[in-house]
């Protein structure tokens, strides 16, 4: 909530057979996304080739109105786009979707993840004269499309031949004036999924619960390295891409998504219960009740009473009115930030050992916050349980972890250091091996490198997540 680690976006699209109100299905898709992004959000629409769009800085809710929505019309398609920047700045020129003309015709994308080449392919592209808009990553994969189009037979031929140049996460959607395409990176690092609304349209979405709320029905995700072509002549698959090893995040399931989504066959609701039971047999200690951090805490809160028998309590009620634009107040804002944000329902805990899950410290100061005001509202003793492993590298794949040397894994020596520093009586993290065991019906491996510094593909040395942007200031 408040040093958190941030995820960079969502994508929505949908494909109708007839023209209808699609703008205004991509928004209610964009609102059940809008936890995997705040910054940012954006619309457009495709009407018998026709390209109309709205985007803006600021929650869903914020940037869109009745008269936006009905200002894009009627149309058959629709992409949206929700984001949080961890390549590129926070300006209105990186919001997306994307939308890209050029002399074969009109295409939008929307794009989850990161590029590990992004500085290559851009330099590759500039040297040929290309003009970037954007500090983002995204715009290389679009310009890639591009390049690709002008020789391709079809859109989705040029997408198959850019992806042997794209490297890292990339989890897109992408609209051309006759259809839309799915597509994600052959180790599936961030989710996509496929559904079908009642009238026999089809959905994009990186979440199943945009999906749900929509009122379409899931059908099943997108495979690592799978083109998914959308068109009126229905669905086609194109699998040059496909491999056996992937590497979905497992921080998707700790934390990133909403806890009704099904990712890869496992429920995030069922993943976090079951974090919480499997840190409950690594990490047991003697408490009278166990509470979780809203909201990711709750699920593995739960998990950890159910293993533990040790009741399970209501610890906070967090005040949902305090958005992303709460200004913090002078030199008191370390303390009053958490107070604003949270308040401790004083019975739970006074004159009890409390036994505290949060899914991650990053830089701790969230967490020292908390465990003070737990011990002012009297719990005689706060034994903090996380139920992520310990963050101790950065992440190439698009989740906002910050440098090393900020990450209070790093910082001390000891897990009874880092607890002494934050006030906690005691810590314990879940530990890798427990992580890659919480989504039980899923077959995919994961990816743990921010954990364990092992990642499944080659990554950047020596370059800030930024660096588009560092070129244009210099």
């Amino acid at each position: 909530m408040f040093d958190n680690i941030h995820e960079e976006c969502g994508v929505f699209g949908i494909f109708e057979p007839k023209a209808t109100n699609v703008a205004e299905t991509t928004y209610l898709g964009l609102y059940a996304l809008q936890h995997r992004g705040q910054e940012s959000c954006g619309i457009a629409v495709c009407d018998d080739g026709i390209f109309r769009q709205h985007k803006g800085i600021g929650l869903v809710s914020e940037v869109f109105s009745k008269k936006n929505l009905d200002e894009l019309g009627l149309a058959n398609m629709a992409l949206g786009h929700v984001r949080y920047s961890t390549c590129g700045g926070n300006n209105i020129n990186n919001v997306q979707p994307l939308v890209v003309r050029h002399i074969k015709g009109n295409l939008a994308l929307a794009h989850n993840g990161n590029l590990t080449n992004a500085s290559e392919l851009r330099s590759h592209f500039e040297l040929n004269g290309a003009i970037f808009h954007t500090t983002t990553d995204s715009e290389d994969i679009a310009y890639s499309i591009v390049a690709e189009r002008l020789q391709s037979r079809s859109i989705e031929n040029a997408v198959e031949m850019a992806m042997y140049n794209l490297k890292g996460a990339y989890s897109c959607c992408l609209m051309s004036p006759s259809k839309l395409i799915a597509f994600r990176d052959p180790n599936g690092f961030r989710p996509l999924c496929l559904g079908i609304t009642k009238t026999g349209g089809y959905i994009i979405s990186s979440e199943s619960c945009a999906i749900d709320a929509v009122g379409a029905k899931f059908i099943r995700d997108i495979l690592p390295g799978e083109i998914l072509v959308i068109s009126e002549e229905g669905l086609k698959s194109i699998k040059t891409h496909s491999t056996k090893k992937t590497s979905l995040c497992v921080f998707e399931f700790i934390y990133f998504a909403r806890p009704d989504s099904i990712i890869e066959g496992s429920s995030v609701h069922e993943a976090r219960k079951e974090a919480g039971k499997i840190l409950a047999k690594e990490s047991p200690v003697d408490a009278d009740v166990v509470i979780g951090v809203p909201d990711s805490g709750l699920d593995a809160a739960l998990g950890y009473s159910i293993e533990s028998k040790i009741p399970y309590g209501i610890g906070f009620v967090k005040n949902k009115y305090v958005g992303r634009s709460f200004i913090k107040p002078t030199q008191l804002e370390r303390e009053s930030t958490v107070k604003i944000k949270l308040n401790v329902i004083r019975e739970t805990v006074e004159n009890k050992k409390v036994i505290l899950i949060d899914d991650s410290i990053v830089r701790g100061t969230t967490s020292a916050g908390i465990i003070k005001l737990l011990k002012d509202f009297g719990a005689k003793e706060v034994h903090v349980r996380i139920s992520s492993p310990a963050f101790k590298y950065p992440c190439y794949f698009g989740t906002d972890i910050d440098s090393k040397d900020k990450l209070i894994a790093n910082q001390y020596k000891s897990t009874d250091e880092i607890a002494k520093a934050i006030g906690a009586d005691s810590l314990a993290y879940l530990s890798i091996e427990g992580a890659h065991k919480l989504a039980k019906n899923t077959k995919c491996q994961f990816c743990d490198g921010c954990f364990s510094g092992n990642y499944p593909i080659e990554v950047p040395e020596n370059e800030e997540k930024n660096i588009f942007e560092q070129k244009i200031n210099r």
